[in-house]
């Protein structure tokens, strides 16, 4: 949890992600990845935010129609390690749309398939180790 903070005091501190890339404080990762590479996200805001983050949308209804436009497009969607954001998103996708959802804790996933989204697939396991063996993966693959 310390951690976290620092991390989110320090982006805060360089004026946003962004920022933080430009002043190589955000050398890699996922969110080093999107900003470089021009891929658009949303972050959501919960209630139980501990920063937010800088570039966190905490407008609920903002945030929800941030995603409901990105992810009007989508065909696959991997969520890791957050069971609001992932019932949110099953909630919005259609149901054609393949979801995958990362997350330690088996409840989160029986949440998610209790609200019926059956086109989602649960993987119980470690947020990091499933970006790293993933990571791994693609760079074989490519």
């Amino acid at each position: 949890h310390r951690n976290h903070l620092r991390a989110i005091n320090a982006v805060r501190r360089a004026g946003g992600i962004r920022a933080a890339i430009d002043a190589g404080l955000l050398t890699h990762g996922v969110m080093h990845a999107c900003v470089t590479c021009g891929v658009p996200f949303v972050l959501a805001g919960s209630i139980r935010d501990d920063g937010p983050l800088p570039d966190t949308i905490t407008d609920v209804v903002q945030a929800t129609d941030a995603m409901r436009d990105h992810l009007s497009d989508v065909e696959f969607a991997l969520v890791v390690a957050s069971t609001l954001h992932a019932i949110a998103t099953g909630n919005i996708l259609p149901a054609a749309t393949r979801m995958v959802v990362v997350d330690i804790n088996p409840a989160s996933l029986t949440k998610l398939m209790d609200r019926g989204s059956y086109q989602t697939v649960g993987v119980v396991s470690d947020s990091g180790l499933f970006l790293r063996q993933l990571v791994e993966c693609l760079e074989k693959e490519c």
